[in-house]
């Protein structure tokens, strides 16, 4: 559902426990239940790690952006070049920062925008829960400085600081999105992007910096490496999630993970393992993985055709929800809370039937007067089936969003149609056309600060406005 792992991600973790001939044997229902509870609970920090791993740390990685502590910014959309998270958004030009919290807290400015123009700063810990916003609707445009801290800091806010928000975790990721109204925009894009800033507190403060942390030896991660040992990567990233202030409620879990082998930075397993506790945690796995799947599927309300739930992915509603949380990545890793970005999502068209570009051509039609109604603009992206990433065409168009709508034509009745299928539908028409791949279909709306007041997106599945079904041409 939105950025950033390695190759599809979500596909890799299919796979991430492979199927096996379980022995006919004894199993101890203690382990695989710890097994499985420990699979949903780590499935998003692994597959955070994934991403984190090729964005900050792995220089040689094509997906590289900057070192922790920096700021990276993409001054373009993405496309199908770009693999490393699944269902990219490719609306808004991104920018990231990667903070290491661990010796000190970190300051970041926003600069003044323009009202017509949103943004978003979402912060992510690497439990993937996001634990603040700043932006077009959470701060507004007029800019302002913010303070990042981690687990251990304890001090007061800053002069100069609008706000603090504190971190469970001794890293944390910034996905910054800055709408882009038009190719000819980049430029303007680019002064704001500038305009984003962070810097120790320290340095704010002109005081000496405190020492340097350790130096922390990351361990590889890649397709093979996290299908043939998901624990370890686990027991590692648990080392950087201390059981502090609402962590604490983890304690009890984090020892029954032990018992299996799953010790916080240490090495998996941190026991000799019996044969039978080996068939048990991977059977354990399996269960899990089962489970996140079953779940994810279940979630929120179809509504012609289109999947809607409502994202609220942090401590307060995930706390002991670990199955809600794995499953808010499976369906798409660092989605925004639905308040500030409401994604429905289909594979299917409005009678259930799945999608198929290689079959069947497709529309999808807005009645006059009846857009979705978003405070800031919505889009609909095409993916994909089977990959959920981008797709090359020949126009070189990945989605149609409302800035596109002065050069689309609108019906005689001022209703909106848009093309679905994956060659042009003509020149009248093109205007229009969503290329879609020469085989299966995923399709995600994406709704930016949806409205409240009728006609409203929220809440999610349940508002007044409902997006219509994607209907065969014929």
């Amino acid at each position: 559902m939105n950025p950033p792992p390695l190759v599809a991600w979500l596909l890799l973790l299919v796979v991430m426990i492979p199927a096996s001939n379980l022995a006919a044997q004894d199993q101890s229902p203690d382990d695989t239940a710890i097994a499985e509870e420990a699979f949903v609970y780590g499935f998003p920090i692994v597959m955070n790690y994934g991403t984190l791993y090729e964005y900050f740390i792995d220089t040689t990685s094509d997906q590289y952006k900057c070192s922790f502590n920096e700021i990276y910014n993409t001054a373009r959309v993405y496309t199908p070049a770009d693999t490393s998270v699944v269902t990219p958004n490719s609306d808004t030009p991104y920018s990231f920062f990667c903070a290491d919290l661990r010796a000190e807290p970190i300051v970041f400015a926003v600069p003044k925008i323009e009202k017509e123009r949103y943004f978003s700063v979402q912060l992510v810990d690497l439990y993937t829960f996001n634990f603040g916003y700043v932006g077009s609707r959470a701060t507004g445009n007029d800019g302002g400085k913010y303070m990042i801290a981690g687990p251990n800091w304890t001090g007061e806010k800053p002069a100069g600081i609008d706000k603090v928000f504190h971190c469970e975790t001794d890293f944390a990721t910034a996905i910054i999105r800055t709408q882009l109204f038009d190719p000819a925009d980049i430029e303007n894009v680019k002064q704001v992007q500038k305009g984003y800033q962070i810097l120790p507190l320290s340095t704010y403060l002109g005081e000496k910096a405190p020492a340097v942390p350790p130096a922390i030896k990351w361990p590889k991660i890649d397709k093979e490496l996290a299908a043939k040992d998901p624990f370890a990567y686990l027991a590692f990233l648990l080392n950087l999630c201390p059981p502090v202030g609402p962590a604490e409620s983890e304690i009890a879990m984090r020892a029954r993970f032990a018992k299996i082998g799953i010790e916080t930075g240490k090495s998996f397993p941190c026991c000799e393992l019996t044969t039978e506790q080996e068939t048990a945690i991977k059977k354990g796995a399996e269960q899990g993985f089962a489970a996140i799947k079953k779940n994810t599927d279940s979630l929120g309300d179809t509504i012609n055709g289109w999947h809607i739930f409502d994202v609220e992915n942090n401590r307060e509603a995930c706390d002991g929800n670990w199955l809600l949380r794995a499953s808010i990545a499976m369906a798409g890793i660092y989605a925004n809370d639905s308040a500030e970005a409401t994604y429905p999502i289909t594979r299917t068209d409005a009678n259930g039937q799945p999608l198929d570009g290689s079959q069947q051509k497709y529309t999808i039609t807005f009645p006059a007067g009846q857009l979705p109604p978003v405070n800031a603009f919505w889009s609909v992206t095409m993916y994909n089936g089977k990959t959920q990433l981008l797709i090359k065409n020949p126009i070189n168009r990945y989605l149609i969003n409302s800035p596109m709508l002065p050069n689309m034509k609108k019906n005689a009745d001022g209703s909106l149609t848009i093309y679905i299928q994956k060659d042009s539908p003509g020149a009248d028409k093109e205007a229009n056309w969503l290329p879609a791949p020469d085989g299966p279909i995923y399709l995600a709306m994406r709704l930016y600060w949806p409205k409240t007041d009728p006609p409203s997106i929220l809440p999610p599945g349940h508002g007044t406005w409902q997006p219509p079904g994607v209907v065969r041409a014929d």
